[in-house]
């Protein structure tokens, strides 16, 4: 009976959410509800210098952002080390390691011979066999893994297929160094194992260490779990994804105006397919989930594809769901604009009744901000430039026209408002655009918007007749 799923998700706190991981931890998460499984989420903090406690929560934040939740409490392997080094030493008991005392000057010397003769450096093995008794005085020991030196280790990777190395091309890689802290390769293999971990899903950066950890879990008598290494994420250019790309972080996204739920969508096509299919439920994503169906080859990240997938989302979005994504990025993107936070109610209510026009034309939420603009500046409204120009020569009159229109208007609904203005237009003989183009620049201030008689709608008649007096006013 095969044993129920158990993958995990192993950050190294030392930055905020990088994206490749919001990757990972999403195949992970997907893999798991695919087959009824779980995720754990285990904190890699041994690097104490870099592991930081808001470099922690920025992953945490990150995770409950996309909407991926884990299975139990947070495993932090620093407080686990004293468990890694009662397994260096019980493999000190079988054989299975050995205490090497090599000095520093002598694996310098195996370096600089290694350099000089083309060839990887690969510790030599000098006290494999050696009594304890001939250590040097004032040595601290390494414990190694005695590793086959004959033969072969093979991966069987869901991802990469069949990765085979030969045995004689692998060192005794150290477990536990001279100060008793236990190596990243045997924290990751006690961890996972006594965690329960079935499925190690990560980027393939890491597919050598699978050969290394594989040959430490034969040595402690362990099920070896199950691997699949993910190719890298690569920018629009071919080269892996850095900095010079834009942004890395889950965090940084966020602030750029992306909602969750399309971000994730667009993760799970990155190097995953399913058919054509590009848009995917929550439900459908887990449905379809699947580890053969990842490529091989490195997915590229295409800004402008994930631009147009979360505009897809915009205007999909039900305004409570645009609402609240609104409120959790305000903090950052409200006051740059003049935007108050928290929102007063009459300008929450403002812009709850904008959103069908503000969704419609926005690719992500700082557009939409950009784009209701016009509702939390304060009278009179700054113009762009394109706006400006639209409000030259008779621009003016043609308001006065509108206006007086306008103000005798009893129902005051989208539908009156454009019969008021071209009925305006047609006493003036100019087309109804040339009297919307003015009045769109006077009661926004940009040269675009949503459709102006919406505006009108949104913004009321008392405050549409104050900005066209302001305009008409100079």
């Amino acid at each position: 009976m095969s044993r129920p799923v158990v993958t995990r998700f192993a950050p190294s706190p030392t930055g905020f959410l990088h994206i490749g991981g919001g990757r990972t931890a999403l195949f992970n998460w997907l893999y798991a509800r695919r087959t009824g499984g779980k995720m754990l989420l285990r904190i890699e903090d041994t690097d104490r210098e870099r592991s930081t406690e808001p470099a922690i929560q920025a992953i945490l934040d990150g995770l409950r952002w996309l909407g991926l939740d884990w299975d139990g409490d947070v495993v932090y392997q620093f407080a686990r080390a004293q468990r890694h080094r009662e397994i260096a030493e019980s493999l000190l008991e079988t054989g299975g390691a050995y205490r090497c005392y090599a000095t520093p000057q002598e694996l310098e010397e195996m370096r600089e011979t290694a350099r000089k003769e083309g060839r990887p450096l690969r510790y030599d093995g000098r006290w494999r066999d050696r009594d304890p008794s001939e250590a040097p005085e004032g040595v601290k020991p390494v414990i190694r893994l005695r590793a086959p030196q004959e033969g072969e280790t093979v991966v069987e990777d869901h991802v990469q297929g069949r990765v085979v190395w030969q045995n004689k091309d692998l060192d005794d890689l150290v477990l536990l160094r001279s100060d008793g802290n236990p190596t990243y390769m045997l924290a990751v293999v006690v961890d996972d194992h006594d965690m329960g971990v079935t499925h190690v899903i990560r980027g393939d950066d890491h597919l050598t260490n699978a050969a290394r950890q594989t040959q430490i879990y034969r040595a402690l008598g362990w099920d070896v779990p199950e691997w699949a290494h993910l190719p890298l994420i690569h920018g629009p250019d071919g080269a892996k994804l850095s900095k010079r790309h834009g942004a890395l972080g889950v965090d940084a996204y966020r602030t750029m105006g992306y909602l969750p739920l399309a971000l994730r969508n667009y993760l799970v096509r990155l190097g995953w397919s399913h058919g054509d299919q590009e848009i995917f439920s929550t439900d459908e994503m887990i449905a379809a989930f699947g580890l053969e169906s990842i490529g091989r080859s490195p997915a590229r990240f295409d800004f402008a594809k994930l631009e147009n997938l979360n505009g897809h989302y915009m205007r999909a979005a039900p305004a409570s769901e645009i609402m609240a994504a609104l409120d959790d990025v305000l903090p950052e993107l409200g006051p740059p604009r003049g935007i108050p936070v928290p929102l007063p109610s009459d300008l929450r209510d403002l812009l709850q009744r904008a959103l069908p026009g503000l969704q419609e034309r926005a690719k992500t939420l700082v557009e939409l901000l950009d784009s209701a603009y016009y509702l939390y500046a304060p009278r009179p409204l700054g113009l762009d430039e394109k706006a400006a120009a639209l409000l030259q020569g008779d621009a003016v009159e043609r308001l006065r026209a509108a206006r007086s229109a306008l103000a005798g208007l009893d129902a005051w609904t989208p539908e009156a408002a454009e019969s008021a203005t071209r009925a305006a237009a047609e006493a003036a003989g100019v087309k109804l655009g040339q009297m919307a183009q003015p009045l769109r620049a006077a009661l926004t201030g940009r040269a675009t918007s949503p459709p102006i008689f919406d505006v009108m709608a949104v913004l009321g008649k008392a405050e549409t007749l104050a900005r066209i007096d302001d305009r008409i006013a100079g």
